[in-house]
């Protein structure tokens, strides 16, 4: 399964935390790209996509760097493995729009040079103006050479565990495919996918891609999940849609809504309710005593 916030994986050399890390915060959007080989995809990349943060229940893509644009660990320590036909392969980027800031282009260079875990659009840096319908467009383009079987957007306050995520699109179709927190609107329970999170098969991400009734129309701005559910439904695409809800689902104020089989956490806004969620999975169990550091 490939990612993308959107495209390559990311490395862990010789540690043994699969954790985030990025010198800019970018509006709302990662990219994952998922590919799936252990069904026989024709789009399966080859090794130089690097290998997979394995722990107890989850994957994390990584790379040749050692930054992390998505946390999924498990109750185990995670380790490097090596790369099997069985699961899944994981890019993740951050995505930026246009980067005008010289102080935020040379940090933003710093990240690229170390880990080549972005991705800058050509647009102007927004959330709810075009930058998602940027996103979907400028992938099938950018890898178009080498497809991917998923497409994901998620948000850069949304704890995802890739590892559920692959073994929930394992048996999914690899066409036609719209798959998030589903959002009822009247009768249809999935009128469009809530914005944490949502994956569409490489297919819709073409459709978007070369849809020129979506920009004639300036439909590009405003809410972005409603608005990517609004093109297809008008354009009959995603019509094989599965709700993980509610094993994606936000962080309640007091921090205690947590589920084991959780997909997907939201609404990670501070510190503190990313170590709640740290601590809930297990993600810093496996660190080794050291007398360099003194931790409970």
């Amino acid at each position: 399964m490939k990612t993308s916030s959107s495209s390559h994986g990311l490395h862990l050399p010789g540690s043994s935390l699969c954790t985030p890390y990025l010198l800019l915060v970018p509006l709302g959007l990662l990219a994952v790209l998922l590919v799936l080989p252990s069904l026989g995809s024709s789009n399966a990349r080859s090794g130089d996509l690097g290998v997979l943060c394995r722990g107890a229940d989850a994957y994390s893509s990584n790379r040749g760097g050692g930054g992390y644009a998505v946390v999924a660990s498990g109750a185990d320590e995670a380790k490097e493995a090596p790369p099997r036909p069985d699961v899944a392969r994981v890019d993740v980027r951050f995505v930026f729009c246009n980067v005008t800031d010289p102080v935020d282009a040379a940090l933003l260079a710093l990240e690229i040079k170390r880990h080549g875990d972005v991705l800058v659009l050509n647009c102007t840096e927004n959330m709810n103006d075009g930058k998602t319908h940027e996103y979907l467009s400028s992938v099938p383009r950018i890898f178009a050479s080498t497809p991917y079987d998923y497409v994901m957007k998620t948000d850069d306050d949304t704890y995802l565990r890739v590892a559920a995520l692959a073994e929930e699109l394992r048996t999914k179709p690899r066409d036609d495919v719209y798959l998030g927190h589903g959002f009822a609107v009247g009768d249809d329970p999935m009128q469009f996918m809530h914005g944490m999170g949502y994956v569409v098969s490489w297919d819709v991400a073409q459709w978007v891609s070369t849809n020129q009734e979506i920009l004639r129309y300036n439909d590009t701005h405003g809410p972005e999940d409603l608005l990517v559910g609004k093109w297809l439904n008008i354009g009959k695409r995603g019509k094989n849609r599965y709700s993980l809800k509610p094993r994606m689902y936000d962080l309640d104020w007091f921090m205690d809504n947590f589920q084991p089989d959780t997909v997907a956490v939201h609404m990670l806004k501070d510190n503190k309710r990313w170590a709640a969620t740290f601590r809930y999975f297990n993600v810093t169990a496996g660190l080794q005593p050291s007398n360099l550091y003194h931790l409970p």
